[in-house]
């Protein structure tokens, strides 16, 4: 399996360089040359399967070339070992349609771990028996952050630094990633900056050829490939215990930067029978725009009780146009350079209507969030985060046939939310036992005005060269 890049300059690469690499040297995102194929009869043959063989068959077409199938499963059986429920990802029925997947069983009790634990040992791999050292950048809108740092902390060949908006996550969140002290953790918090800024301050480290010639920069935000890869397969893993192939499932996907929605495009394109993928937004909502309107304007973001949302540029979105727009890098280069010089963008014709044969979109605002919490409270006593209830506030107002079941993902645990849950429900929300210390460990980060300069220069002096 070789990837290529959404802007269609940058070298092509096996599995291990792409992981390695996060973005491409053109700007762009790594996608697989072409997507591999499930027949209805592989399909069926995941039913049954644990978590850990689903993986093995859903991943091992990407890492072709690179990994054995035993070496996938050794890392798959590390990476899953470590979460808390047997099942992984276990389903919740809400009602006579209405599912969770349960995504927060993992280390820091949300979805990201599901990737992130996996790919740390990627990186461990990659990376052992090497002279390289590689300087992990990442930025955070509140749980990418704690997952990366749990995964990777005291791993040898990694130094991270992981910027995060301050005052603008959960105390839960900060203290997730804050108290991780390992000598190859450094946490920064930006000063007066959205997770966008941090976004943005990330990729122009990558794009700034004095320094990215520095060090060797990678990234655990979703634009590595490696990320979205681990995503696909809880996408299967669901589908087939609500009777897929036999049947179609509908997903709804709380979506921010649109990397875990476009895990469920993937594995559409793979075979999967996805009724719909209906990506729902908070009110920092371009994406539900850009869907229903073909408008692709940056706003100002809003700071909400879903932070992890709070985004006014989705970065895994590029991957879903240029797969649409016939993946003419040349084309997508141009389209996006206009849209970060203008803030503004408007979809083709083919970026439209291929987008609207899956997805769906909705934006919901804090009350409905709220009533969605309070619902599945009270219909089934069921205690969600405000992520999962935007996703589940979508789902139970989407139009779709009434035999279609609907799987909402639930991206957290409510408890690294309380204030927001204990408000719409009653309930205060309480850690798991191996969690119950965090608010007594100490804390340690650094303050940074959020520019290019400060930034840079802090890391400059932390991280290993070439």
């Amino acid at each position: 399996m070789r990837y290529i890049s959404t802007r269609g300059s940058a070298p092509t690469l096996d599995f291990r360089d792409v992981t390695l690499a996060g973005l491409a040297k053109d700007g762009g995102l790594y996608l697989p040359e072409s997507w591999p194929s499930f027949s209805a009869a592989q399909i069926a043959a995941m039913q049954g399967l644990s978590y850990v063989e689903t993986a093995v068959a859903v991943m091992l077409p990407f890492v072709e070339g690179t990994l054995s199938e035993d070496d996938l499963r050794t890392l798959c059986t590390q990476a899953y070992g470590r979460f808390a429920h047997a099942a992984v990802v276990p389903l919740a029925q809400l009602d006579e349609r209405n599912w969770l997947l349960e995504l927060f069983y993992g280390p820091t009790l949300a979805f990201k771990d599901v990737a992130l634990q996996l790919l740390g040992l990627l990186f461990e791999r990659f990376l052992t028996g090497s002279t390289q050292q590689v300087t992990v950048v990442g930025a955070t809108s509140g749980d990418t952050g704690s997952a990366a740092i749990d995964a990777l902390a005291g791993r040898a060949g990694v130094d991270v630094f992981m910027l995060h908006p301050k005052g603008r996550v959960s105390d839960v969140q900060r203290r997730q990633m804050t108290t991780v002290i390992a000598p190859n953790i450094h946490n920064i918090a930006l000063e007066d900056a959205s997770f966008d800024d941090a976004q943005a301050l990330v990729k122009a480290m990558f794009n700034d050829p004095a320094f990215s010639g520095k060090f060797a920069l990678s990234a655990v935000n979703s634009i590595n490939w490696a990320r979205l890869m681990a995503q696909i397969v809880y996408y299967f893993y669901a589908a087939v215990r609500l009777g897929a192939p036999e049947r179609p499932v509908a997903f709804s996907v709380p979506t921010g930067n649109f990397g875990d929605v476009f895990a469920g495009y993937v594995a559409a394109k793979m075979g999967l029978p996805v009724a719909k993928l209906i990506v729902a937004t908070n009110v920092n909502d371009i994406l539900h725009r850009a869907l229903s309107a073909g408008d692709y304007s940056q706003g100002t973001v809003v700071p909400t009780p879903s932070p992890s949302m709070d985004i006014q540029v989705s970065s895994n979105f590029e991957r879903l146009l240029f797969d649409l727009g016939g993946r003419d890098g040349h084309a997508l280069a141009d389209q996006m350079r206009g849209f970060e010089t203008s803030k503004a963008m408007r979809l083709t014709n083919a970026q439209r209507e291929g987008a609207a044969a899956l997805f769906a979109s909705d934006r919901i605002d804090l009350d409905d969030m709220a009533l969605a919490m309070r619902w599945a409270c009270e219909a089934s006593g069921q205690v969600i985060d405000p992520h999962t209830a935007i996703g589940l506030a979508a789902a139970r107002r989407a139009d779709l046939p009434a035999d279609v079941p609907i799987v909402t993902l639930a991206t957290a645990h409510p408890a690294k939310f309380r204030d927001a849950v204990e408000r719409a429900t009653g309930q205060r929300p309480v850690l798991p036992a191996r969690m119950g210390d965090l608010f007594e460990r100490e804390e340690r980060y650094a303050s940074l005005p959020g520019t290019f300069e400060a930034v840079t220069a802090y890391i400059a002096e932390r991280a290993s060269a070439r």
